[in-house]
């Protein structure tokens, strides 16, 4: 068996999915998700003009060295843009075992751990009662977590995921064009009110539901120590990136003064840059996705690690990942002993459904991966060719003195 061609789509419904389809002379196809939000058309670009050529001819059978031959093979390593690109060739590759045996992938890994997969969603408010109606309308639809983001009074501009008024819904891409917006950040008021506000909500809606917060980066070491203490009688299921990724020992000052649990990892890319917080146990939950860590044969092994010291999966599912990445991680998810809990933000709409069939679903509040083989996703060409890349791009945070600061 060989790899013939490969194509690259960039579009979709409200997103610029970049979709990878692999062809077979035996015509099997694999499909898989480089979607790099806010920088779409680089990995489609690096997939098209290098990677695509030097993997044909190869048997995709062999999804290990295929992996294998391009990170190692690469002088310069990693990144999001060339992780994204070979994150979307292995879960082709994957689809297409799967094909091949007419097997799920998650049989593949090893076979079903659950019979459903918990999901968060996300609830957002400009002040605690818009939140409040917001995760009220996020248990009705049946989600038993909810991620709770709320304006802060005072704060100039909206904060961190929040809309800018009453009711409205916050996207965090403007597609208005490539010059990001600003959102205005103050750490003293955030950190005043949010975990009396965080105390208010576990109160209104009692001891079952699993409420997550997300800071985004943006506390210093002892703020972040400081909030995390503070936020405790909340009992969240996690507390996600409290500060900046890149430099991990900060968690050893939360962790001395804190039990809050903390998930981390949506901006990494490889095993590389979890090892030392998941070996030395200064996370809870680790949040890489299949795409942006380079596909389901690197993020297997973050798993089985994470699984030796006591952390648990919490990948990531923003709207940037589409259909078939997150298929991906639903294979991982119904495998994985260590499960955690599953971000779900796919958009979800008829239009989305359409492009990318499959049988998945999402049932009271839990995510059941289909049975039928591969990663049991397909993808319409035709309907794709009504999608056409649209530029956009994340707002950018300064403190009210101007000074950047980190998104």
């Amino acid at each position: 068996m060989k790899i013939t061609d490969a194509k690259v789509f960039v579009g979709g419904p409200g997103k610029n999915y970049v979709t990878l389809k692999i062809l077979t002379d035996q015509g099997v196809y694999g499909l898989g998700d480089a979607t790099l939000n806010n920088r779409e058309t680089l990995p489609a670009a690096y997939l098209r003009d290098y990677l695509i050529p030097a993997i044909i001819g190869m048997d995709p059978r062999n999804s290990e060295d295929i992996w294998q031959f391009l990170y190692r093979g690469a002088y310069f390593r990693g990144g999001p843009i060339a992780m994204a690109a070979y994150g979307a060739i292995d879960m082709a590759l994957w689809d297409i075992k799967g094909k091949i045996a007419g097997l799920p992938v998650h049989q593949l890994l090893g076979g079903r751990s659950r019979d459903g997969a918990l999901v968060y969603a996300h609830a957002a408010g400009s002040d605690l009662e818009d939140l409040a109606d917001s995760v009220a309308a996020r248990i009705e639809e049946g989600y038993r977590a909810v991620r709770v983001q709320c304006g802060i009074p005072g704060m100039p501009g909206a904060g961190y995921a929040v809309p800018g008024t009453r009711g409205a819904r916050h996207y965090i891409t403007d597609f208005g064009g490539l010059r990001p917006s600003v959102e205005y950040w103050d750490s003293g008021r955030y950190l005043r009110y949010m975990p009396g506000a965080l105390c208010e909500l576990r109160d209104r809606f009692g001891p079952e539901l699993k409420i997550l917060h997300d800071v985004h980066h943006r506390l210093m070491p002892r703020e972040a120590a400081a909030f995390a203490r503070a936020v405790e009688p909340a009992d969240l299921f996690w507390l996600e990136d409290p500060t900046p990724a890149e430099d991990q020992d900060a968690l050893r000052l939360l962790r001395q003064h804190s039990t809050v649990p903390v998930a981390i990892g949506e901006v990494f890319q490889s095993l590389w840059q979890c090892n030392r917080l998941i070996k030395q146990e200064l996370i809870d939950f680790i949040r890489v996705a299949v795409t942006y860590a380079g596909g389901i044969t690197p993020v297997r092994r973050i798993v089985d690690l994470a699984g030796m010291h006591h952390v648990r999966t919490g990948f990531h599912g923003a709207p940037s990942h589409s259909p078939v990445s997150m298929a991906a991680q639903a294979h991982l998810n119904a495998w994985a002993p260590n499960f955690g809990i599953q971000e779900y933000l796919v958009l979800g709409t008829a239009e989305c459904d359409a492009l990318f069939p499959s049988d998945h679903r999402m049932e009271g509040g839990l995510f059941h991966v289909s049975d039928a083989p591969g990663l049991g996703v397909d993808f319409d060409e035709a309907l794709a060719a009504r999608y056409v890349y649209a530029p956009g791009s994340h707002p950018v945070v300064r403190l009210e003195d101007g000074t950047m600061w980190d998104y």
